[in-house]
């Protein structure tokens, strides 16, 4: 609420040409390469969505996760979350169960034709990930957008976690 106040009293700090330049190239690589990366899980009817939330499920305990938490880790909404799961349930990769110790929470698990998808995706995703991203960053590179993915990333989280 601060923040907004503070917002709503002063002028913008408007982004100079340098940062509108790395803004700017950010948003549309990003964009491209998530589209790229979705267009080439499409011979294995999985998108990138769907892989997200199989790939959080292979390595949760047991292939199974609370729905809020698979929601936070998959950076869905919960809505978008069930919407997605309805989807992948019809494609009988997921289902969801009930939480015994919780009676309004459920449980996304991974079922074995889940599992056969991620494992039959996964080398052309990670090809894919190689070939678009990885392969045009020095190991340097690598190195400094971990460092600066991780400091925006904790920005981000704290600022959800004061709201």
């Amino acid at each position: 609420m601060a923040r907004e106040n503070a917002t709503s009293q002063q002028a913008p700090k408007w982004l100079n040409a340098t940062e509108m330049k790395a803004w700017r190239r950010y948003i549309i690589a990003s964009r491209r390469l998530l589209e790229a990366l979705d267009s080439d899980l499409a011979p294995h009817d999985v998108s990138m969505a769907d892989y997200e939330i199989l790939a959080q499920l292979s390595d949760a305990p047991d292939r199974r996760m609370r729905m809020s938490e698979l929601a936070s880790e998959a950076m869905l909404s919960r809505s978008r979350l069930s919407h997605r799961m309805k989807v992948m349930e019809n494609e009988g990769w997921v289902r969801r169960e009930a939480c015994p110790s919780d009676k309004r929470g459920y449980f996304a698990v991974m079922t074995p034709k889940g599992w056969k998808a991620i494992v039959a995706a996964a080398p052309d995703h990670v090809e894919s990930v190689r070939h678009r991203f990885v392969d045009h960053l020095s190991k340097e590179d690598q190195v400094v957008l971990a460092e600066i993915f991780e400091r925006v990333g904790n920005s981000l989280r704290e600022e959800e976690l004061d709201k």
